[in-house]
This record gives structure tokens, sequence and C-alpha cells, in this order.
């Protein structure tokens, strides 16, 4: 791909994150009025980057986005380092708004599995969040603010062909995936399948947490180019599958 500017380097960071801190600001009516309100939560992105949540309409960081959408979500990258602020993290700041989009339900669940369970529940919805700013800090001393975040590309045939990619290549090229992540990710054990798709890259998930109680085991593979339909997807991947048996 073309050179790592800093709002690729954000949508990297938060692609690759499992959970976030949201902050919204308190209700006038609630506890702490008007205070920022950091509260922990699943999250997924679509196409473009733009952060997926889904939460219960009883939750204070719900009720506080119904009084006021403007939000702030951290993507913490620095997961496993000896020193933390040495490693990358993004801030994304912008308007949540709830959507009925089967496709960011898809997207959301495929990611987070065990959110089956309840993401039927009446007080329960999915909400977007379209992203204004991101702020980067990629090490010390290496910050940057970017009004650029989401991907500018066309995602529209590229998210059309998702659901049809990632069926085929968990039933009819699983040893691909089980090579993409031995051999370009590192990662061990069986039973590695793709679970999301998108221009800059694709998502890959193993087990639903059961055994450890700490949730599917993610992992995020970088494309070499951008795609932007199933036939450059399925150029990508064949080349991914040639460097991971070269590897």
């Amino acid at each position: 791909m073309s050179e790592a500017t800093p709002a690729r380097q954000a949508r990297a960071v938060a692609r690759a994150c499992r959970t976030a801190t949201l902050a919204t600001l308190m209700a006038s009516s609630g506890n702490g009025s008007g205070h920022p309100h950091a509260s922990l939560v699943l999250v997924a992105f679509d196409l473009d980057a733009s952060p997926l949540l889904l939460i219960s309409q009883l939750a204070d960081h719900t009720r506080n986005i119904l009084a006021d959408d403007r939000v702030s979500l951290l993507c913490d990258g620095t997961a496993g380092l000896a020193e933390p602020l040495t490693g990358p993290r993004a801030s994304l700041q912008g308007r949540a708004e709830k959507t009925e989009d089967p496709r960011h339900r898809a997207r959301f669940l495929a990611r987070h599995p065990g959110a089956a369970m309840y993401a039927g529940f009446g007080d329960f919805g999915f909400w977007r969040i379209h992203v204004e700013h991101a702020h980067l800090v990629a090490g010390f001393g290496r910050i940057h603010w970017c009004d650029d975040y989401p991907y500018a590309g066309d995602c529209a045939a590229l998210a059309a062909a998702e659901a049809d990619i990632l069926q085929h290549m968990n039933a009819d090229h699983a040893d691909a995936v089980q090579l993409y992540a031995a051999k370009l990710l590192g990662r061990t054990g069986s039973g590695w399948r793709l679970c999301g798709i998108d221009p800059e890259g694709c998502d890959l998930i193993r087990g639903d947490g059961e055994e450890t109680g700490d949730g599917p085991e993610l992992a995020r593979l970088p494309f070499g180019r951008p795609v932007t339909d199933a036939e450059s997807a399925r150029a990508e991947l064949v080349r991914l599958v040639k460097q991971a048996r070269g590897a």
C-alpha cells in the first residue's frame, strides 16, 4: 500500500481492537451531570473503519448519547508492551447514530459471536460512530491529529460481496486461513477463520472464548494493496497464500 499516513495508522490501530473505552457526557438528569463518563465496550468496525457498538438503553452511556450524541472512543494498541506509553493508541471523536443496517449487525456479531445471545433483547441496539477527528499517538513524540480518518474509497462492491467471500474462504479454503494465522501472523492453535474483510485487510477469529472465558482470539491481517471488490479481494488473498507458503 501507499505510505502509512497518520489516518491510515489510526485505522490500523482501531481495526485491531476488540474492546475500546467509550467516553460520553453525563446527561443533565444523571449523577455527575456534564462530566465525562468513560466505559468499556465491545467494538467492531465498518468497512470504512467507522466504529460499531452494541449497547443497552439501560446503560448510562446510551442515555448520555441520546441526550448528546458527541462521543470519543479510545482504541488501545499497547497490550503486551512492557512500556505501554511507547505503543500506539487512537482516540476517535465523532457522533453516534443508531443503525438498523443488517450488515452492521452481521459485522459486529461475526467479531463478537457471544453477543448474539443478547443482541435481540429489546433494550439493546446497534450504533455507528461517524468519526470527525482522530488523535493518534504512535509512540513517544509521534502524535498526530487527523480529520481524514474514515477510509475514503468506495466500499459498496466489497460490502456486497463480503458475506460470500467469508463463506467461500472458511468453507473451501480453511487451510489458507490457517496459513495466514500461523505463517503471516505468528498465531498458534487451529480453527482460525475469517470474520471480516475491508479494503485494507481482513480479520481472523479463533474459538468463542468459552475455554478461557476471555472471549474469542482475534487477529488482524493487513493487505499489501487496497481491495475494492470480490475479484481484487480474491487476488490479494491468493497473493497472501503464496507469501505464507514461502514463509
